[in-house]
């Protein structure tokens, strides 16, 4: 079983800067690969960002760019660093965690956090 807290989230405008973290406790936290995750009102969940166990990174086209992960297995996080936010960015945000591989379809992945909102004004 594995625990996910995000923080972070918030109201802020466009081209504005924001910074999510994921805490992580429960089984080996370096077994797992992480995935961030957001749904705006009437849509459903996508893919945002996934790092593995080897630090492989991934990143939706939309995001590209302009966001990054990254993960410290010594403080079982994994944070998304977020640049030049647009209005459309603005969605609830979900940490996810599965075994070993990344992957962008939701239903992969076992575990999920509870979410964070962040809300881009123009």
């Amino acid at each position: 079983q594995v625990q996910l807290v995000e923080s972070g989230g918030g109201l802020v405008q466009a081209g504005d800067s924001l910074r999510l973290s994921c805490a992580a406790s429960g089984r080996t936290f370096s077994n797992y690969a992480m995935g961030w995750f957001r749904q705006a009102p009437g849509k459903e969940r996508e893919f945002v960002a996934g790092i593995n166990w080897v630090t492989n990174t991934y990143y939706a086209n939309s995001v590209k760019g302009r966001f990054t992960i990254s993960r410290d297995n010594a403080k079982n996080t994994v944070d998304l660093q977020m640049s030049g936010l647009k209005p459309e960015d603005t969605a609830v945000y979900y940490c996810a965690a599965r075994s070993l591989r990344t992957s962008v379809t939701p239903s992969d992945y076992a575990y999920w956090g509870q979410g964070t909102q962040v809300t881009v004004s123009s």
